[in-house]
C-alpha cells in the first residue's frame, strides 16, 4: 500500500478503481462490520489515496451482505467509498468513459454449485431478467458514448492465463459488445496476478489487476505468446494515464518497480 501511495503521489492521480473482492473472504456482514475499516479505511492511508474510490462487487463480496457495500452509510463513514453494481463514470468531456459491470451474476456455477458458500442474490433474482437488463443498459451506454477512450471494468476475466481463466459466460455475452463498440480496455480482477493480453480479433486490450492481496505463485496456463504481452504471478497494481490522444498503462510490483508498460495513441475525433 505504501508503494501505491508513492506512485499515486508521483502521478497526481484523480481517482482509484477496485476490481472487486473488496473484503475477504466473505464480504461484509453489514454496514457496521469492522472489516470495512480494517480492510479499507485503515489500510489506504497515504495522502495520495484520499481520492474517490470506484468499486465493483466480486464473488467474495456476494458471499456476504452485498447490499451493505452499496449503502450510502459506508460513504458517510469514509467519503472516498463508492460501490455500485453497474454504472458509468465520465472521466472528462468526451475524453474517457469507464463502464463498470456487475460480472458475478453471469457466472453460472455460483448458482448451480455454490459449494458451502451462501451468496446474497436478493436483488439479482430472477437472474435472467437481471442479466438481460444489465446487458441492454451496457449496450445502450456504449452505443451512446462519444468518448475518445472506452474502458469496461468488471471483476471476472474475459481473457486470462491465470488460475480461474476465462469466464465463458462473459465471452458469450459481454465480449461481443466490447468488439461491436470498439472498447479500448477491459480491466478485471479475480485472478490473483497481473497480466496484459491483446486480442487477435479486435483492438481491445485485456488487463488483469488482481494482485492487491494474495498472489498465486506459478499458477499460469499456456496462452498464445503473440497475445500474452505480460504475466506476473506476484502482488502489485497498475496505473492508467489518459489524455484525449494517448493512454499509458503501467504495472508495478510491491516495490514500486515498473514491470510492464503499454501505450496507445489516437487522433482526436470530433462528433458531428
Amino acid at each position: 500500500m505504501a508503494q501505491m501511495g508513492k506512485i499515486g503521489e508521483q502521478l497526481d492521480i484523480d481517482f482509484i478503481i477496485s476490481t472487486g473482492d473488496n473484503f475477504y473472504d466473505n464480504g461484509l456482514t453489514g454496514v457496521d462490520d469492522p472489516l470495512f475499516h480494517q480492510s479499507f479505511t485503515d489500510i489506504y492511508t497515504a495522502p495520495s489515496l484520499q481520492k474517490q474510490w470506484y468499486n465493483v462487487l466480486g464473488n467474495h463480496d456476494y458471499r456476504g451482505n452485498a447490499e451493505a457495500q452499496l449503502s450510502p452509510i459506508l460513504t458517510k463513514m469514509d467519503n472516498r467509498w463508492l460501490c455500485l453494481r453497474s454504472f458509468v463514470l465520465n472521466a472528462g468531456p468526451e475524453i474517457a468513459e469507464f463502464f463498470f459491470v456487475d460480472t458475478t451474476p453471469f457466472v453460472t456455477k455460483y448458482f448451480t454449485d455454490p459449494e458451502d458458500h451462501v451468496y446474497d442474490w436478493k436483488a439479482i433474482l430472477p437472474r435472467e431478467k437481471y442479466l438481460n437488463n444489465l446487458l441492454m443498459e451496457v449496450e445502450s451506454a456504449l452505443g451512446e458514448s462519444r468518448a475518445q477512450w472506452k474502458i469496461v471494468v468488471g471483476h471476472h476475466a474475459i481473457k486470462s492465463a491465470g488460475h480461474h481463466g476465462n469466464a465463458k459466460e462473459l465471452n458469450i455475452h459481454l465480449l461481443p459488445l466490447l468488439q461491436t463498440y470498439d472498447v479500448d480496455l477491459y480491466i478485471n480482477g479475480h485472478d490473483h496476478c497481473l497480466q496484459h493480453i491483446s486480442s487477435s480479433d479486435s483492438g481491445t486490450q485485456f488487463m488483469t489487476s488482481g494482485g492487491g492481496s494474495k498472489a498465486w505463485r506459478g499458477d499460469v496456463s499456456w496462452w498464445n505468446p503473440q497475445e500474452l504481452k505480460f504475466y506476473h504471478d506476484g502482488q502489485g497494481f497498475m496505473s492508467v494515464e489518459m489524455t484525449p490522444t494517448e493512454v499509458s498503462i503501467k504495472f508495478y510490483d510491491v516495490f514500486g518497480h515498473v514491470l510492464h508498460n503499454w501505450s496507445s495513441s489516437k487522433q482526436l475525433s470530433f462528433a458531428i
